[in-house]
């Protein structure tokens, strides 16, 4: 052997020397000096080389019952099975990045498995089981599906009952994937950069029923995205912390409660693979709480365990009574099933860290714009028991909703009583954070958005709500109602189903399907987010951010009043001393105060009347009338005409350009001017979004098909036909440029209608039809204008445009295609309001 070889060789058995001298210390020689933490799993922090150290038993006795019919699946956990959730203690801070504050990651099922040197963290595959005591079959369906390793651990030491392993890099590890998350909305490419990261010993503590263990970790990359670079002090850089919670799986004392589509709650479930052939695979059961009463025999009895909030303790005043107040509300709907003191709201303890799973919490979120707001869970995956309820609110919605009020009520104006004026303001900015309090912490209780609810006089929290606008006796705006108190009648009928108690398995069954009877019979709908958020839904009653029984009446009365609101606005709804420029923020949602009920108006046109059913149940599947139709569409309408669009001049005169270091924001209108306010293209806005949900693929898809059925009802043709007659009216009434832009958008949002792939065939034939009548109608109106009696001057001025816009629908006819590059502009975002 030549002498090259020595170095590798001697380095080689060095480093087995090693090896084997890692594996001949036991765990108690490998740990001495260490700091220990004895708990659900033990760890030690070696402070010297920041690392830390996991032990895990060889053994550890399984608190868990066998008996599948009480906890389904748990008939196959292993003694080493527990639950792992990650979450994220220190966010970014922006809401288009989605990594904030107190966010959690997945909840898991896992369990470590031991192969010589090596530890693997396990992901069990819980969607698909077999319930059976056959442990074959058992088997067959694990063998059957992938699980997934989450981590590969170094076993550094071993003793008869328990080995060690560095749990450090995984620590270190993206398992909340945010090199994922930014990479996917183009903000750059990120890793960990393990040099830049270190533990976080103040946040790593051991319990008898959990372990929280947390790191500050650094993420390196490059091309950082403007929302990466308005937050970060150094964009190449993002330190966030991660935090990783092991937590002992609950006892068997927890019962499953059967989902229905119509109770209100999120489904979750599995596939039995032993199921009987007649039977469905499909057990689906609501996450909730475990809340038992002490006497189950008593109408009203405390419970074993309440179930308690903890309120972060970084609110202030006046946000922290009202997140209080909202928060408590859920205790009336407890109250109403026979539980004393059963839900229960404190401040969070100073020595509490608000990841860890025994504390549920309502945590404040700082980000750099106004944002979302979430109600999250700990859910164990085999039963759906909630283990920790999370909620997270963004602190900038508040200063929305004073944004909204100041605009309505002008309140900085000499001859206003400004001191009532700004109290009330901050008055209703209160109530809408008490009912998002309640609103995040209904879904921490396992229950979804029900959209349907703010048609219902707003039966409940967990609609999205705008606020009522009235007039007072005195013809003057009044926000003394915006937004509702308490618990609604459906948020009661909600926490009825998932926590009433019933003697027996039958008792159960027969019992919700009396609950499920009796929304039916008081007329309540319930339609979640699937069917109410796209733009191609259709139920008449299940809307975001609206209000009112009726859409289209509610639209015309808001038309109504942002009129009025237009009127008025001026420099008195901006604070003395403020930029001017920043009117403008104050305008945008004042000027688009119609834009949820258009959305809702809209759902009518094509619209149907559903409920989520099963069989055996009375089905309601019919079509919005067509008197109800047409009434939409013609209120709809309104909001296109250039009456509704234009802005008052007085207020048109007060839209200056930016001050000197004032910066263009995202609730600004955009522009067509450069630098200045463009009210054309802030029209456009509006028009767009109005033609956008008229003219969707699926609704005209929809209305093709009830003509077919019953052709008394609104056909695709009629309503481009409606379109059409109404941008003529617009522009032979007024021949401005406002008319001349909504007639282009009427004509350009047809042609791509006609051009999406989801619109059918029957359809575009009628769009088509709309087209060349409407192109012959502008050619003719063109010629006449051309030979009448006018100046030259006059008779371009009545020609060009009717001229122009047939040229380009001709175009589009022959080519199947627009013949010019056009974006419509876009409004300021509106959600979250």
């Amino acid at each position: 052997m030549k002498p090259i070889f020595y170095p590798f060789l001697l380095a080689l058995l060095l480093l087995s020397a090693s090896a084997s001298a890692t594996e001949d210390k036991s765990v108690s020689e490998f740990t001495e000096g260490m700091q220990v933490n004895r708990g659900f799993f033990t760890f030690y922090f070696d402070a010297d080389t920041d690392k830390v150290y996991l032990e895990i038993p060889l053994q550890r006795e399984s608190s868990q019952a066998s008996n599948p019919a009480n906890n389904p699946g748990n008939n196959q956990a292993t003694t080493s099975e527990f639950i792992f959730q990650s979450s994220l203690p220190r966010g970014i801070g922006s809401n288009d990045l989605g990594l904030d504050r107190g966010q959690l990651g997945a909840t898991r099922l896992v369990e470590f498995s031991l192969h010589g040197n090596r530890a693997l963290l396990i992901e069990k595959n819980t969607q698909f089981r077999a319930i059976t005591e056959n442990e074959m079959e058992r088997r067959s369906v694990e063998e059957a599906f992938a699980e997934s390793v989450l981590f590969g651990f170094d076993i550094v030491a071993k003793q008869e009952d328990r080995v060690l392993i560095n749990y450090t890099p995984f620590l270190f590890a993206d398992i909340h994937n945010i090199e994922q998350r930014l990479q996917s909305i183009n903000e750059g490419n990120f890793k960990p950069d393990t040099t830049r990261s270190v533990l976080w010993p103040e946040r790593m503590k051991s319990f008898p029923k959990n372990t929280e263990l947390e790191a500050k970790v650094t993420y390196v990359g490059t091309n950082p995205g403007r929302f990466v670079r308005s937050v970060t002090p150094e964009p190449s850089a993002i330190t966030v912390h991660l935090h990783h919670s092991l937590i002992a799986l609950p006892d068997d004392g927890y019962q499953t409660r059967a989902f229905h589509p119509s109770s209100g709650y999120y489904a979750r479930g599995f596939q039995d693979y032993a199921a009987p052939l007649q039977a469905s695979m499909d057990h689906r059961f609501i996450a909730r709480h475990r809340l038992q009463k002490k006497n189950p025999n008593a109408a009203t009895s405390e419970p074993i365990e309440p179930i308690v909030y903890y309120l972060d303790p970084g609110v202030p005043e006046p946000v922290r009574t009202a997140l209080l107040d909202g928060a408590r509300w859920w205790a009336e709907a407890f109250e109403a099933i026979g539980f004393k003191d059963a839900f229960i709201v404190r401040d969070l303890p100073p020595e509490a860290d608000p990841m860890d799973v025994r504390y549920n919490i309502i945590q404040w979120v700082h980000r750099a714009t106004r944002g979302w707001s979430y109600g999250a869970s700990v859910i164990d995956p085999r039963t759906g028991e909630i283990l920790k309820g999370h909620v997270s609110l963004g602190s900038l919605r508040v200063r929305q909703d004073m944004l909204i009020a100041q605009g309505l009520l002008a309140p900085f104006a000499r001859d206003a009583n400004s001191e009532q004026l700004l109290t009330d303001i901050e008055a209703m900015a209160l109530h809408r954070i008490r009912q998002l309090s309640a609103h995040e912490i209904g879904h921490t209780l396992g229950i979804a958005h029900n959209f349907a609810a703010n048609s219902q006089d707003r039966a409940s929290v967990m609609d999205y709500p705008h606020p009522l606008i009235m007039l007072n006796d005195n013809n003057e705006i009044t926000l003394n109602n915006a937004y509702a108190t308490g618990m609604g009648e459906w948020d009661k009928f909600t926490v009825a189903y998932g926590y009433s108690e019933f003697t027996s398995a039958e008792a159960e069954a027969e019992g919700l399907a009396a609950l499920i009877a009796e929304t039916y019979a008081r007329g309540m709908h319930f339609i979640s987010d699937r069917d109410a958020r796209p733009a191609h839904s259709g139920h008449p009653t299940a809307h975001l951010w609206n209000n009112g029984e009726n859409a289209t009446t509610e639209l015309t009365r808001l038309t109504d009043v942002r009129a009025r609101v237009l009127n008025r606005l001026n420099e008195d709804n901006l604070a003395p001393g403020q930029p001017l420029d920043e009117l403008q923020q104050v305008l945008a949602p004042m000027y688009l105060l119609h834009r949820y009920q258009v959305e809702a108006a809209a759902k009518l046109i094509g619209g149907v009347n559903y409920r989520y059913v099963v069989n055996g149940e009375p089905v309601v599947n019919e079509p919005v009338s067509a008197t109800e139709q047409r009434r939409a569409l013609a209120a709809l309408l309104v909001t296109l005409k250039s009456q509704f669009l234009a802005l008052p001049t007085e207020l048109e005169k007060l839209l200056v350009p930016k001050a000197y270091g004032s910066a263009t924001s995202r609730e600004d209108f955009p522009t067509r001017m450069g630098l200045f306010t463009d009210p054309l293209t802030m029209a456009e806005t509006s028009a767009n979004h109005t033609l956008s949900f008229m003219l969707n693929p699926q609704r005209l898809n929809r209305l093709s098909w009830q003509f077919e059925s019953q052709n008394a009802h609104l056909a695709p043709f009629e309503l481009a036909q409606q379109l059409i007659d109404n941008s003529q009216r617009n522009l032979a009434e007024n021949n401005n440029q406002l008319s001349q832009r909504v007639a282009y958008l009427t004509a350009y949002h047809l042609s791509q209608s006609m051009l999406n792939q989801s619109t059918a065939p029957e359809v575009k034939s009628q769009l088509e039809w709309a087209l060349i009548q409407w192109h012959e109608q502008l050619t003719n109106a063109a010629s006449a204008n051309e030979g009448g009696n006018e100046s030259t001057e006059e008779a371009y001025a009545l020609s060009a445009f009717p001229s122009y816009l047939a040229r380009r629908i001709e175009h589009f006819l022959a080519n199947g295609e627009w013949p010019e590059a056009f974006t419509p502009a876009q409004m300021p975002p509106g959600s979250p309001i």
